[in-house]
């Protein structure tokens, strides 16, 4: 004789069904949750937020002349990478002219001096990986490098 399942057995099944249901969303949610607060704004007047300013100096005065400060526009920081947009200027807010810089043959293509950066925490230290100044585009987009970064260190 085949046993059927009365009403209350449906509800049973359907009962451990949704808690399992939610316990996958909770379990994911957590997951996400955790991610997505490795990533962070480093907080102005923090060391590492000086150590990864002072990083990628010597790459922007080089290119620009020194001495120069920087308007951050995005930094984060996760996982040991770190990713800024900064807008370098001379100390006190004087305006840097691109076509008074190794740029100044291609500043006319450029967006400026805007410079994006991605460092990685090597060797006691932030070392500069990778870097693009007065780019036209989302860069990094589709590089390879780019994509094995935590969620929410780049911008989009």
């Amino acid at each position: 004789m085949q046993k059927t399942l009365g009403p209350h057995g449906f509800f049973k099944i359907f009962h451990r069904l949704g808690i399992s249901i939610l316990s996958l969303c909770l379990i994911a949610g957590f997951t996400l949750g955790a991610a997505a607060q490795s990533v962070y704004e480093p907080p102005r007047g923090s060391a590492e937020r000086r150590d990864i300013l002072n990083a990628i100096r010597p790459m922007v005065e080089v290119r620009v002349g020194p001495p120069v400060e920087f308007v951050v526009s995005w930094m984060r920081s996760g996982s040991g990478w770190a990713f800024v947009n900064v807008n370098p200027q001379r100390p006190g807010g004087g305006k840097i002219d691109p076509f008074r810089t190794t740029f100044a043959s291609q500043a006319e293509y450029m967006d400026g001096l805007s410079t994006y950066a991605l460092l990685r925490f090597q060797y006691d230290r932030w070392n500069l990986v990778d870097f693009v100044v007065g780019p036209t585009d989302v860069f990094w987009q589709g590089d390879p490098l780019y994509a094995q970064l935590p969620f929410g260190l780049t911008p989009y």
